[in-house]
């Protein structure tokens, strides 16, 4: 054979591929075989019959066309070495350009391609720091609002309330039945329908209204309230004082956070912590990946794109159901179609995260991470016992012994993808922050045995 192949500028592959008649007078015979196998010719038993009358009888189109079948099917994965070309997906018959003598063209969308480029050079310094005890405070605050006890009291609203309220307006992203919010002495960023609306409620009184304006940003989160300014009738349904329980040892236990009052506060001070260094986190990796694409080359086919899209879709499906609603109900809600909402919001997010997996899959390539068993080990027992405690009896597991291995083995892999997700992550974390080692510096930190070995030998050798 002979194949020419074309690099199209949507990262696919054109083969023309020139078949030697004698090959494909080959496989003609081989076609016409199998055609009379299948049909009945009068003289002959199936798959005997001559090849000439098979001709006569069912055409020398018909022929051909199943001999290319059974060419493409027994030479494609030969075409695709000879040519050199990693696949990213099925490929396809692009057309018949000539059959005498035999000339086929393939279409084949090429496997995603990556250049990280200089990607040594880029600095970001990682700059977290432990929260302050105004934070731990507060958190300790918030968990005794959690255990706090409530009844509804015949006074005005004061700060540390809880309040039930209808909110009415014009604008229907700020409207709401029934909703209750709590009146906090600090302003909290998650507070709806904005920061600081319910200490505006203070002084009220249960069936009590009051016209509030407010003007929202125009760099709002949500797009039908940027830059808007929105009225709203608030009426006070139900005000309701709060009793807080004391900090002793007796609610220490309470919470589950420890045994003491020390215990209780290390407790909170460490999930504090925890939680700011995981937000500070998303977003320091969200912006540094943003830089290792600044620098990287990347390549790609549509096809990898519409892939990924499918898995944000099944991702999108599945939360859905866990709320009892399924797509097209979803779509009806958000006033879209389904073509609209893959163009308008799955793509765009299957973009970042297909990016994101390139890159980073590049980054264990280019710096030989490998998963240790220890770190895998843990991860997988993390995930067993996270499904343990959600209500999973894995003795139920539908199939049996065969179910209960297809799960062991899913738990696996998903647990070492997060395993290696993590260390390509603080390898990027080392290069942005100048810590960066060297491979070989990395490989004997990790068999200190092998690097004094090598270093005997020449002692033992000398003597």
């Amino acid at each position: 054979m002979n194949i020419e192949k074309q690099i199209q500028e949507d990262h696919s592959a054109k083969l023309i591929v020139d078949v030697e008649q004698e090959k494909m007078d080959v496989y003609k015979r081989r076609a016409a075989t199998k055609i009379s196998a299948r049909s009945k010719i009068p003289g002959f038993r199936p798959g005997k019959a001559p090849y000439d009358l098979v001709v006569r009888t069912f055409g020398e189109g018909a022929v051909t066309e199943q001999a290319i079948d059974l060419f493409i099917d027994a030479e494609y994965s030969n075409i695709l070495k000879e040519a050199d070309v990693n696949p990213g997906a099925a490929g396809s018959l692009e057309s018949v350009d000539s059959l005498t003598p035999p000339k086929l063209t393939f279409r084949i969308p090429l496997a995603p391609e990556v250049d990280l480029g200089n990607y040594h050079e880029i600095r970001m310094p990682y700059e977290w720091q432990a929260p302050d005890q105004a934070a731990v405070d507060t958190a300790i605050e918030d968990l005794r609002q959690m255990y706090a006890t409530t009844e509804t009291v015949e006074r005005a609203i004061e700060v540390g309330d809880y309040v039930l309220v209808d909110v009415n307006s014009e604008t229907p992203e700020v409207t709401r039945k029934g909703f209750a919010t709590f009146v906090r002495s600090e302003d909290r960023d998650t507070e709806w329908p904005y920061n600081g609306f319910a200490k505006e409620l203070v002084g009220l009184k249960a069936a009590e209204s009051k016209t509030i304006k407010h003007q929202f940003p125009a760099d709002w989160e949500i797009e039908e309230l940027r830059d808007k300014e929105v009225t709203l009738e608030v009426t006070v349904k139900t005000v309701r004082g709060v009793t807080l329980p004391d900090i002793d040892d007796a609610f220490a236990k309470t919470s589950g956070a420890g045994e003491t009052v020390e215990a209780l506060k290390e407790a909170v001070k460490k999930d504090v912590e925890t939680r700011s260094q995981a937000e500070y986190d998303d977003k320091y990796f969200v912006e540094l990946i943003e830089k290792f694409k600044e620098v990287a080359t990347i390549k790609y086919h549509e096809h990898t794109l519409e892939h990924e899209g499918e898995h944000v879709l099944s991702d999108l499906t599945n939360r859905l159901a866990q709320q009892n609603m399924d797509l097209e109900t979803y779509f009806k809600m958000r006033g879209t179609t389904r073509e609209q909402f893959i163009q308008d919001e799955v793509n765009p997010v299957a973009k970042k995260r297909l990016e994101r997996g390139l890159i980073l899959d590049e980054i264990v390539r280019q710096e030989k991470i490998q998963i240790d068993n220890d770190a895998l080990e843990a991860e997988y027992n993390v995930t067993l016992n996270g499904l343990a405690q959600q209500g999973m009896d894995f003795s139920k597991i539908r199939g049996g012994r065969k179910g209960q291995k297809q799960l062991s083995e899913a738990i696996a892999m998903e647990s070492a993808s997060r395993v290696m997700t993590r260390k390509a992550l603080d390898m990027i974390k080392s290069i942005a922050s100048g810590e960066y080692k060297p491979i070989e510096e990395r490989q004997a930190e990790a068999s200190p045995e092998a690097g004094e070995a090598s270093e005997a030998a020449p002692e033992e050798k000398s003597e």
